[in-house]
């Protein structure tokens, strides 16, 4: 008969990470029964959610920055993922002076905090939290992506970001510790659970339903990714909030074996064996290569015997994620980097190779240009861009199916899938990267039969309906580069007016004039699809 002994599931070793000091104010250490108690202001909180935001809007971790530099400096890189790497380096530097956000969706606010039993405060520590959400989004140039439920059908954003996602837990100590996390829909639209049974716990069994998940992600959630896999959970929702902490670095310190009480560990062998696979099929940093993934971790955790959920989820590109703990020395911010150019290759990157496209062309000029390229094909844009996303999508579906027919600016312009965050005093433009091109899908066919969006432009692969449609009316779809989304706006976007539906804010629909947009010939009018061989 087994004996009592508690076991905390989740064993982590020493934190290494370099904190630097927010500030000595809004904490108070007194003792209380012998025992040190650290009494925290509610405007403490508040600051530590806004400097947390703010940093992780702008700044990468040293880490991140080091691994980009990595696929620069090494041989087996293809061409595309040393063009994507450097494009992402001076992404970076343009986002750490802190007026373009690194990406154009500036997330959903996400707090986990651990307080310790000695911590107290006399407020309601969320709504302390919330507040420090809300400052952030509302002082700065970020974009307001949540949306109100009014009826089941009916929606309005809320205009400052919240609500934030915030999690509280209770410790043992003094320290009250958090992770804070700023994640977009591109990336958390790449989570996933399985519920599979004790049969995929094989080698190789595991091996390949791993590989084929892996391959099924693609590129839209801004490769290269930090990808993680978790087998196993004592429920399916445990499973996915490991998922959520693994992808932000929280539990890489975790032991790399388990025991028979049923702690969680990392599985070092089978992460190394699976970045190996994840660089065998040529997908890459989006366009053809290596890194598709800069690494993957592998957590197994205790299950019930009838369950074995397996999760799977990245973090992109825009690895905002930052760590903080308050103590009674003062709030701490774990550090990022603020000198990204020293990661910058030198000389930089150059468009030798690109074919330069003049969109001030008619559409009909651009097709013939574009058809003389294979898929791959570099290009940079320049002239007149039209910008239209879901909503937009959905209401000129609405004008053709009541007989309005279709706006002369989708036969007149490419069209852009993306949307801005707000533009800084000065500037033309916000940040202003690509969204996912999958969600507009289902309504390129209909879009093309009428003579519009005949070359689309966005990021991610598509699925065969898009490269059918093509094929027969003729349509191209361009890839360009996601996870730039401040170089764009700054470097690469000159004008900007809003032509429909300005009530809809970042959902409306735009004419933006562009100058050397980088671009790459994903879909063609044969029917040949750039991603085709590589993702199932």
């Amino acid at each position: 008969m087994a004996e009592f002994l508690y076991q905390d599931m989740f064993t982590l070793g020493d934190d290494y990470t370099e904190y630097r000091l927010l500030t000595q104010e809004h904490v108070i250490s007194k003792s209380f029964e012998g025992l040190d108690i650290v009494k925290i202001d509610s405007e403490g909180l508040t600051l530590l959610a806004e400097q947390a935001f703010r940093d992780i809007s702008f700044l990468l971790r040293p880490s991140q920055l080091k691994l980009l530099a990595n696929i620069v400096n090494d041989p087996e890189s293809s061409d595309n993922d040393r063009y994507v790497a450097v494009e992402m380096l001076k992404n970076a530097v343009i986002s750490a002076e802190g007026v373009f956000p690194m990406c154009q969706d500036t997330g959903t606010a996400i707090i986990t905090g651990k307080k310790g039993q000695q911590v107290w405060t006399n407020f309601s520590d969320k709504e302390s939290l919330s507040r420090g959400v809300f400052n952030v989004y509302t002082k700065n140039n970020l974009r307001y992506s949540q949306l109100a439920p009014l009826t089941m059908y009916d929606e309005k954003n809320t205009g400052c970001n919240l609500p934030a996602q915030i999690e509280l837990y209770a410790t043992q100590g003094d320290e009250y510790n958090f992770l804070f996390i700023a994640k977009g829909g591109g990336s958390a639209n790449k989570t996933f659970l399985y519920q599979k049974t004790k049969t995929v716990l094989k080698p190789d069994e595991l091996i390949n339903f791993m590989k084929s998940k892996m391959k099924s992600l693609g590129t839209s959630a801004c490769p290269p990714y930090h990808l993680v896999f978790v087998v196993g959970g004592t429920s399916a929702e445990a499973n996915l909030k490991t998922v959520k902490l693994a992808s932000a670095g929280y539990l890489d310190s975790l032991p790399y074996t388990g025991n028979e009480f049923g702690r969680a560990f990392r599985d070092y062998e089978l992460e190394a064996e699976l970045l190996g696979i994840s660089r065998k099929p040529g997908i890459g940093a989006q366009f053809g290569g290596k890194y598709f993934c800069h690494d993957i971790r592998v957590i197994r955790l205790p299950r019930h015997g009838a369950s074995c959920p397996i999760g799977l989820g990245v973090s992109c590109s825009a690895d905002r994620n930052i760590k903080a703990k308050i103590t009674k020395g003062g709030i701490f911010l774990e550090r990022l980097e603020t000198d990204p150019e020293r990661y910058l290759p030198k000389p930089t990157w150059t468009d030798h190779n690109a074919v330069n496209i003049d969109l001030n062309k008619s559409m009909d000029e651009i097709s013939g240009i574009l058809n003389g390229y294979p898929v791959s094909t570099r290009l940079l844009l320049t002239g007149k861009l039209v910008v239209a996303r879901d909503i937009a999508h959905a209401k000129i579906k609405e004008q053709i199916e009541t007989g309005q027919g279709l706006p002369e600016y989708l036969k007149k312009y490419i069209v852009y899938y993306a949307g801005p965050a707000k533009t800084p005093e000065g500037y033309p433009s916000g940040s202003f990267g690509p969204t996912t091109s999958g969600r507009m899908d289902s309504y390129v066919p209909l879009f093309q039969e009428h003579g519009g969006s005949l070359i689309m432009l966005a990021k991610g692969n598509r699925s065969g309906i898009v490269t059918e449609s093509c094929k027969k009316h003729g349509g191209f779809y361009l890839g360009c580069i996601g996870g730039t989304a401040a170089r764009l706006g700054k470097e690469c976007i000159t004008d900007i007016e809003t032509i429909e539906y300005p009530e809809l804010g970042m959902e409306a629909i735009f004419l933006i004039t562009v100058k050397d947009f980088p671009a790459f010939i994903i879909t063609d009018d044969k029917g040949n699809d750039f991603y085709q061989k590589f993702i199932i």
